[in-house]
């Protein structure tokens, strides 16, 4: 393992914590759909629960929840309270979950097999697997003249 890796591997340990817990708040079906819903731009309580059809108090429990992890904030106006998602985190993870269930599914699964930026070195295709993890080798044709 690369020096790279191994330090890689220690932020990801340092962090795996963290993750789970932003994965946590995100495993329930209501708070999923509020994030969603204000991911593109702040609602009001009452547009909420008008638009989700969630009844203020499972409502308010959920926003609640959400606040004191620190995914959303509030604002003010007059006797309303705007909510917004706060963690860009959060806001990321959100538009990946509306690319993948909402938007365009080829489009995601096309990057999923070529990430950005991601190369492959001709070394690391015969390299031995790690551990119990296999690797591939995308073989593509090449156009004749």
């Amino acid at each position: 393992m690369s020096d790279d890796q191994i330090a890689a591997m220690g932020r990801l340990k340092d962090k795996a914590p963290q993750a789970a817990e932003l994965l946590r708040q995100l495993a329930n079906a209501n708070r999923l759909l509020i994030l969603c819903h204000i991911a593109a731009e702040e609602r009001s309580v009452g547009q909420l629960e008008a638009d989700l059809g969630i009844k203020q108090p499972a409502l308010s429990q959920q926003l609640a929840e959400l606040r004191q992890y620190g995914l959303v904030k509030t604002r003010r106006q007059s006797r309303s309270i705007y909510y917004s998602i706060a963690d860009d985190r959060a806001q990321a993870v959100m538009g990946m979950l509306y690319e993948i269930f909402c938007g365009d599914g080829e489009a995601v699964a096309a990057r999923a097999q070529h990430p950005a930026g991601a190369s492959v070195r001709t070394a690391d295709a015969f390299a031995r697997p790690r551990g119990d993890a296999a690797q591939f080798a995308r073989v593509t044709p090449v156009a004749r003249r």
